[in-house]
């Protein structure tokens, strides 16, 4: 990412929401997904997680009534950091407005911790921090000369989306971190083997329990491996397997599934069927490696083997150099054979999602229906409670919509592309200026165009 010097105060106040962390620190009794999907719950029994309570939340409040921003604290109760008003330091210089609240901090100078596990930390105790901040909020955080991001304080890795940013605070340790989950924090922030210390470091409320509600959402959603719980499904939505039709696309040019060979979740022979009458030609396979795939049984039997097949076996780091390289080489392969295409990973719903809504893009698609198509998965997939599906609310719906908002925000900001206000953003633009960020030619990006007409 292009090194910025806090660019303007704006920044600091936008309402964009940017977040998630790595695969390796995911707590096990959190998530019973396939490796690189969602966190959401697997269930064949009654679930009891539909609404989780500000208490189940956190051990401290998720949302007190009054704002921290406005509160004072002594400085023996923020461990080596201060909290301070913007009166006993020179504001200016961190372009943070008059009378507000932080956290005037550093980088930990742990060297193996950042350019060895790419995460993060900030020297301050988790609960001197909780004094002020609490689970669920947003807060802004600056580091001058790197880069300035808004994500949520949460208390596990399985509380955000796969690809998202968020501050990391357990209570009781002597730090926090910042955190992208399956994701290199360090590359995003930008630093490089080149960084000097010490590195300040603000954080300051951008929204008080601004994220309560999609930690609700995500605790709720429970899904299950067998047909006979969706019983308002059609075979297509339980495979989650459906053309693109957004505008710009070509019609029956570009579909997408959940893993056509991989049986772990139970839907991938229904989709291999599928792409078999659809007459899928090309299979860009986001999750597995070609030694994985073939070592499924039944590989040898499907369709899918006989077909055009580019193994990526990319986790969802969507900002960071493994999955950008892999995305590029995916788009490469569809340039050089014939559709129609199949994108999936394992549920076709983080990295599947992801590279879907970028192609959607590229071809013209509108905000509204890249979110439309985005939550479809979801709603395929999502809420089984006790034995059978029922229906998305409204509101979890729009918390849905919002995550793909986000990790593509998130994802083409630190390519210097701005889509901050996604609902006005030509879409079709950025994303070619992001594809030439990654490294593609602009004649690719043409064929690529070509190819999806």
């Amino acid at each position: 990412m292009k090194k910025d010097l806090f660019r303007s105060t704006s920044l600091l106040c936008q309402t964009a929401v940017i977040f998630f962390l790595a695969a390796c620190g995911d707590d096990a009794s959190s998530s019973a997904s396939a490796e690189g999907e969602s966190s959401a719950i697997v269930t064949e029994e009654s679930s009891s997680s539909s609404v989780t309570s500000s208490k189940e939340i956190s051990s401290s409040s998720v949302a007190k009534e009054s704002s921290s921003e406005t509160e004072s604290t002594s400085s023996e109760n923020v461990s080596s950091s201060s909290v301070v008003s913007s009166s006993s330091v020179d504001s200016s210089k961190y372009l943070i407005p008059e009378d507000s609240l932080y956290f005037l901090t550093t980088v930990v100078e742990d060297t193996l911790e950042i350019f060895s596990f790419e995460s993060v930390n900030f020297d301050i105790a988790a609960d001197s921090f909780l004094t002020k901040f609490d689970y669920g909020d947003f807060v802004t955080v600056m580091i001058p000369g790197y880069d300035t991001l808004d994500v949520p304080v949460v208390a596990s890795y399985s509380d955000v989306f796969p690809g998202e940013f968020f501050l990391y605070v357990s209570e009781g340790l002597n730090y926090i971190k910042l955190e992208a989950r399956y994701g290199q924090m360090a590359q995003v922030v930008g630093f490089g083997r080149d960084i000097t210390f010490p590195i300040e470091v603000t954080i300051r409320i951008q929204k008080k329990g601004g994220y309560v509600d999609h930690l609700k959402n995500l605790r709720s959603l429970s899904m299950s491996y067998y047909l006979e719980a969706y019983p308002g499904l059609s075979i297509e939505d339980f495979a989650n397997f459906r053309m693109v039709k957004t505008t710009g696309m070509g019609e029956g040019t570009l579909y997408r599934s959940s893993n056509p060979v991989d049986p772990s979740i139970g839907r991938n022979k229904y989709a291999d069927s599928l792409s078999q009458v659809a007459g899928v030609k090309t299979f860009l396979n986001l999750a597995d490696s070609k030694d994985n795939a073939e070592s499924y049984n039944g590989y040898a039997e499907s369709y899918y083997a006989t077909q055009n097949v580019v193994y990526l076996g990319v986790q969802p780091t969507f900002a960071n150099a493994q999955f950008k390289v892999g995305l590029v080489k995916g788009l490469r392969y569809m340039i050089e054979h014939e559709g129609p295409y199949l994108v999936h990973c394992t549920y076709g719903m983080d990295r599947t999602g992801y590279t879907i809504a970028v192609l959607e893009a590229l071809m013209g698609a509108t905000a509204e229906e890249i979110k439309t198509d985005y939550v479809k998965t979801h709603q395929n997939f999502f809420n089984v409670i006790g034995d059978y599906q029922v229906a998305l609310t409204s509101k979890q719906v729009d918390l849905i919509q919002a995550i793909i908002v986000r990790l593509m925000r998130n994802a083409y900001k630190v390519e210097d592309v701005d889509i901050s206000d996604f609902e006005n953003a030509d879409l079709a633009a950025a994303t070619e200026k992001y594809l030439l960020s990654l490294g593609m030619e602009k004649s690719e990006i043409e064929a690529l165009k070509n190819r999806l007409r």
